[in-house]
């Protein structure tokens, strides 16, 4: 059932209301903080809900990862975000990483900084899918 959000124009205040497709424009709607019927639609994001397959073949899109040999700004969002994605705290490192890759550092400075980071192999361990010198 989707989520509708209106303002009260009475009281000011924001709230949102489940409606089914049939009942939207036929329910009327009031204020729940005020009860108010002197309320406005807004517009409002569009929320998808997507499958865990869905999101990591999202991920997988080899256009995705196009250029970011040469971005580490770009490079630090897309592992940012493929660690949403996956929902799991990859820890304290991988934090440390992806912060110095958005603030523009390269993976070269990063490995030079932190050499012991990727454990025994010296590097940032099993990275280099992602390009540049992982």
């Amino acid at each position: 059932m989707p989520a509708y959000e209106f303002r009260c124009l009475e009281c000011k205040r924001a709230f949102e209301v489940f409606l089914s497709y049939q009942e939207y424009g036929k329910h009327e709607v009031t204020c729940p903080h005020c009860e108010s019927d002197k309320v406005l639609r807004r517009l409002s994001r569009v929320r998808i809900a997507k499958s865990e397959d869905s999101r990591f073949e999202d991920m997988a899109d080899p256009s995705a990862m196009a250029g970011l040999e040469d971005d580490p700004q770009a490079l630090g969002r897309m592992m940012r975000k493929m660690s949403s994605e996956m929902g799991e705290d990859l820890g304290p490192e991988f934090d440390e990483v992806v912060d110095r890759l958005e603030k523009g550092q390269s993976p070269e400075d990063i490995e030079k900084a932190i050499p012991d980071l990727g454990g025994d192999d010296g590097g940032l361990g099993g990275m280099d899918d992602f390009g540049g010198g992982f």
